[in-house]
């Protein structure tokens, strides 16, 4: 559990929205396709650290570049929500689906892109020769969890956007950069996620 006082993800100032859009834009989108992220968890240096790529920039992916969680697309191969952030984890950063302790799904989240993504919290090892993969994955890193936690770091921004003719004002989250990466969008609110579970008592991280 970090130190930092996690009261501020309880906040009515839009940290956590369950959705990129807005409701009303939400209903313009039909046929949502599934897909779910690994959180990855490890300790390190008496601290929890929150595992995270950066996608690589590539003109087809609309997230191109962008900070992230490993996971993607439910396959019909896939049994349930865990089993596609395990094996998209192993598929993108090289992590064996064994090595996952896996603690807790949290709440499904709506993507501006039409995405339904289960998120699912696991703790990995570390030390660990994880390896990106090329097509996919330019760079892994991690953040540690106190900073996260640390309400300075992060605030809600206003956007404007239009979508099927209907414009309105998203409340986006950015991150502060950490290690000269950009954290935001829904990545950052399913960071929030997690830390409103650990406030909660929802989830608890036991060292």
């Amino acid at each position: 559990m970090p130190d930092s006082s996690l009261e501020w993800v309880l906040q009515a100032s839009g940290y956590l929205q369950r959705a990129d859009l807005p409701e009303e834009l939400q209903q313009t989108s039909e046929n949502a396709a599934e897909a779910s992220v690994l959180i990855p968890l490890y300790w390190y240096r008496e601290e929890w650290h929150v595992l995270y790529i950066r996608r690589v920039t590539n003109q087809r992916d609309r997230h191109s570049g962008q900070v992230a969680f490993p996971g993607g697309r439910r396959d019909p191969v896939d049994t349930d929500a865990i089993s596609v952030a395990l094996r998209e984890a192993q598929e993108e950063i090289g992590l064996h689906q064994h090595e996952v302790d896996v603690l807790q799904v949290l709440p499904e989240y709506r993507t501006s892109s039409n995405f339904i993504v289960t998120p699912v919290v696991g703790i990995v090892p570390w030390p660990y020769p994880y390896q990106p993969q090329p097509d996919e994955v330019g760079r892994i890193f991690s953040i540690p969890l106190n900073w996260l936690a640390n309400q300075s770091n992060v605030e809600v921004r206003d956007k404007a956007v239009t979508k099927d003719d209907v414009s309105t004002t998203l409340k986006v989250v950015y991150y502060d950069k950490y290690d000269d990466e950009l954290l935001w969008g829904a990545s950052a609110r399913m960071t929030i996620s997690l830390l409103k579970a650990l406030y909660s008592g929802e989830l608890l991280l036991n060292r």
